[in-house]
């Protein structure tokens, strides 16, 4: 029964109350909920037009755009998560993104000044590895984090990023130093070499969209609902009986575990990794791209991706190469002044006001 419903039937009852007529309750009727699928037709057109992509876009556009898009936006996402979902805006993510992406280089095999530094295991036991050691890290920064908020949090996980960036540049017996790791690339598997430009496409492809049904999955499980309650009024929810703090470090691990993967697919696009590549400037395009494409759409941060990459690659053919974070930092800019939701905010407000009658709704 709808509130309009059960108001007219309420007033029609206390009319018959003062008429001296005997008052029945309505009775309640409580229709079935239908299960709504997260999955529609946008959603089946985006997946095919992303199928096909490498179909009719060249080497260049497929691997330079498609992939890296796909890469930093599944690093993006684990921001996104902890963002939108839980209230934690940590700087920390393309740090643990690096760690995935070091131990890789590693645990696995490498080019280096020194060849020693690498210990030559294989590929998918170097990759497990660096998996869960990153998302240990991530949990473990998270448990530094979590109990501050706001300014504090952002301050604690830029310097975790920020350590960890000089330890990789000024150690050489693990890191390498400055030179970093070259030839970190991915591996021949089935007899298919998953360098080549459109399987890594489809690599990179496949592990995305896992993360985002992950993340789209999570946000309707119980874990997800208690992380958005905690991030509206955490002192509520403690009082209800969850565990505020265990929470968050949990989402932590999630976004670690996310942020790892997206750093083995990252390493294994650039062929190598760098201090450069866990950099303050890093630290800061992660949480660029997320707020562009929206915190609180799991698809967000891979359109804001796919808008910092075409920035990134054609920007420096109108100005010149110096001044792309200029660039970069106006069109940030002018997504917060005009749609704190990012651009999926702006899609939004612009469907809804030119879908919307002329003289409003009546």
């Amino acid at each position: 029964m709808s509130a309009a419903e059960w108001r007219n039937a309420m007033n029609a009852g206390v009319g018959r109350l003062a008429m001296g007529k005997p008052v029945k309750a309505p009775a309640l009727q409580v229709k079935p909920h239908a299960f709504q699928s997260p999955i529609g037709l946008r959603h089946v057109v985006v997946l095919a037009f992303l199928l096909a992509f490498p179909l009719y876009a060249t080497p260049f556009l497929t691997f330079q755009i498609g992939a890296q898009s796909l890469a930093l936006g599944l690093v993006a996402l684990s921001l996104t998560f902890l963002g939108g979902y839980g209230g934690m805006v940590s700087l920390a993510q393309m740090t643990v993104a690096g760690i995935a992406g070091y131990l890789v280089a590693i645990l696995g095999a490498s080019a280096s000044a020194d060849t020693s530094i690498s210990l030559g295991w294989p590929w998918w036991l170097a990759v497990l590895a660096a998996v869960i050691v990153a998302t240990a890290c991530g949990a473990f920064i998270g448990w530094l984090a979590v109990r501050t908020e706001g300014i504090y949090m952002i301050m604690i996980t830029l310097a975790v990023g920020v350590a960890f960036y000089y330890l990789c540049l000024q150690n050489y017996s693990v890191f390498n130093g400055f030179q970093g790791f070259q030839r970190v690339k991915a591996p021949t598997l089935l007899g298919l070499d998953w360098r080549e430009p459109v399987l890594f496409y489809y690599l990179v492809l496949f592990w995305s969209l896992a993360g985002y049904l992950f993340v789209k999955y999570l946000i309707r499980a119980p874990f997800g609902v208690a992380l958005q309650g905690i991030r509206d009024n955490p002192r509520r929810m403690n009082a209800l009986g969850f565990h505020v703090t265990a929470h968050r470090v949990a989402a932590f691990a999630v976004a670690g575990l996310i942020a790892a993967v997206g750093g083995v697919l990252l390493v294994w696009y650039n062929g190598l990794i760098t201090p450069n590549s866990v950099g303050t400037s890093w630290l800061i395009n992660v949480l660029i791209i997320a707020v562009l494409g929206g915190l609180r759409h799991p698809i967000g941060p891979f359109i804001g991706a796919i808008v910092f990459v075409l920035l990134q690659t054609f920007a420096i053919d109108l100005i010149d190469r110096e001044r792309f974070n200029l660039v970069i930092g106006a069109v940030f800019l002018a997504i917060v002044l005009f749609s704190p939701d990012g651009l999926l905010g702006l899609w939004a407000a612009l469907k809804t006001k030119f879908s919307t009658p002329r003289g409003g709704l009546k």
